[in-house]
């Protein structure tokens, strides 16, 4: 691809003579061959995290250690669903910090309520226009040093009850450095009880409903 674009653009340089105009197209030339090497380098960065996320979570589940499924679904398991990895899906929020929020209990799909509180807000836009979630921290997870930064989202969408668990989806974060976080929807999985009984699941607040199709990541 970057040899046909040389050869077009070089073949393009021999209609002028100027030397001013010749150095102004060979520079044109080359950032048009860097941009297309950062691109393709993106492209093919985020097609093999998505790959990995896919295939540790299909581990997860398959391993009598770490899946939820009991072992007669076990032995019949052939792996998750995934909608077709879409790097459009892959976002940016502005990060905004909530502070001073109340920790409350979220519902689960179960008899247990879970203690959270609203850590921030996530702005960002998907398809063109601005959306919000909020982001979620665990109480308990706080006591773990390991999970202590972890931050959490859940929503549902308008895919959700058809081609996704009904329950809606989670999107697992850490705490960022700076005023922006990365949220990849590519990563967006359904929790245990989308697969088998006996969980309490947190349910996504009414404020973390997005009114669109959210076409990535774990499917039915």
């Amino acid at each position: 691809m970057f040899k046909q674009i040389q050869v077009q653009l070089q073949q393009f340089i021999l209609f002028f003579k100027e030397p001013l105009m010749k150095i102004f197209i060979t520079v044109i030339i080359y950032c048009l061959v860097v941009q297309c090497a950062y691109a393709q380098q993106d492209t093919a960065t985020f097609a093999k995290d998505i790959a990995t996320f896919q295939e540790e979570l299909n581990k997860e589940y398959k391993s009598p250690e770490s899946s939820p499924l009991p072992a007669e679904k076990r032995i019949t398991f052939e792996g998750i669903n995934f909608f077709p990895a879409d790097i459009n899906y892959s976002v940016t929020a502005k990060f905004i910090r909530t502070p001073d929020e109340k920790i409350f209990d979220m519902p689960t799909t179960g008899t247990k309520k879970k203690l959270y509180v609203k850590y921030a807000e996530a702005v960002f836009s998907l398809t063109g226009k601005e959306y919000k979630l909020n982001v979620y921290q665990s109480i308990e997870l706080l006591n773990s040093p390991k999970y202590r930064r972890y931050l959490f989202i859940p929503f549902r969408d308008a895919t959700s009850g058809k081609e996704t668990y009904g329950g809606g989806r989670y999107i697992d974060l850490t705490i960022p450095e700076t005023d922006s976080i990365a949220i990849d929807f590519n990563k967006a999985y359904h929790p245990y009880c989308a697969y088998t009984e006996g969980y309490n699941c947190p349910i996504p607040p009414r404020q973390n409903y997005l009114p669109i199709k959210v076409e990535a990541g774990v499917k039915l």
